[in-house]
């Protein structure tokens, strides 16, 4: 059996190793000849799965240490008898200390509390539904969005112009699909205050970014349409700008990681399934006040510095990425 993996992936040197041929490629280097005599992949969101790359192949399974699958052709792969597993929830707490931290600028920029704002949090899933628990948590006037949700549980969330019409920040987290691509669209920011600021950590396409180029409204991206080719206009008027990093804490890593190592070893056979990489300790989840949020989250998440960094340098995009020192989870 043979695996390829993309080297950029963390703490998995060595653990596939005894059981399997390992081959480790960066993202650019994962093409047809090189999975052409593979079983398996472990990838990342730069890896494009589909016709183009896997047929001809022997590929039958592939795990994505990522929580989406938008860079998966599910489609070709169900026809070709593929599996895939996702890392779903893998990095939610990393996600949500990093939606805090841009929280804690917006109250601290305004000079207000939680309290003065109604914040939309649209897609209710692993990452959404945490951070409206911890802003409910920290004083903010909370309203959650999530279509899917709603029709197929039968729960009673706000609809999306709703979202877009009583909330002065909105928090996005959403998978990219036919539904969400440019969600946030001229139309939907018609509906919007002046003063409304947009915060994407899903995907880049989730938000027409020509369109909110053109607007006063503030934002707050981590992720891009287009990137690692980021348009520089977009970039240059962003309130705080991050390079993908939204869920790059080490408990994150880890644990997506581990969820892909354990897929495989599942579908395989391989005594891999409580597999967990040595020297990290799981976050154990706890309240924190808002003011104790304050006075912390700058130290595990300073996005401040990071913006400043990105906008000098937006050609390194990419290599900030790879190169990101993993944070800290600690609540």
């Amino acid at each position: 059996m043979r695996v390829i993996i993309d080297s950029a992936i963390p703490y998995i040197n060595g653990i596939l190793e005894p059981f399997t041929e390992v081959i480790y490629a960066p993202a650019n280097e994962i093409n047809a000849q090189s999975v052409k005599g593979c079983d398996a992949m472990i990838i990342r969101t730069r890896t494009k799965c589909d016709r183009e790359l896997l047929e001809g192949s022997k590929v039958k399974f592939i795990a994505t240490a990522t929580i989406g699958t938008d860079h998966i052709d599910i489609s070709y792969c169900l026809s070709k008898r593929i599996i895939i597993a996702s890392a779903g929830g893998c990095n939610a707490r990393g996600v949500l200390q990093w939606v805090a931290a841009t929280l804690k600028h917006i109250c601290t920029s305004d000079k207000k509390q939680p309290s003065n704002y109604t914040l939309g949090v649209v897609g209710v899933g692993n990452v959404g539904s945490l951070v409206a628990e911890y802003a409910r948590k920290w004083g903010f006037n909370v309203m959650e969005c999530d279509p899917p949700r709603a029709k197929r549980e039968k729960l009673d969330f706000y609809s999306i112009e709703e979202i877009a019409k009583q909330c002065n920040i909105i928090t996005l987290h959403t998978p990219l699909d036919s539904s969400t691509h440019h969600l946030i669209d001229d139309k939907l920011l018609d509906m919007m205050g002046d003063d409304t600021t947009i915060i994407n950590a899903s995907r880049g396409a989730v938000v027409d970014n020509q369109a909110i180029v053109k607007r006063s409204n503030r934002y707050i991206f981590d992720v891009w349409e287009d990137e690692p080719n980021i348009d520089l206009d977009v970039l240059n008027h962003a309130t705080l700008a991050t390079p993908h990093i939204a869920g790059y804490s080490k408990q994150g890593k880890a644990n997506a990681t581990a969820m892909s190592v354990r897929a495989l070893a599942s579908y395989f056979g391989l005594p891999l399934m409580t597999w967990y990489p040595e020297g990290i300790t799981p976050t154990t989840p706890q309240d924190i006040t808002w003011q104790e949020l304050c006075n912390t989250i700058d130290h595990y998440c300073p996005i401040s510095r990071q913006t400043d960094i990105l906008k000098q340098e937006p050609e390194r995009f990419e290599a900030m990425r790879n190169n990101y020192d993993y944070r800290n989870e600690y609540f």
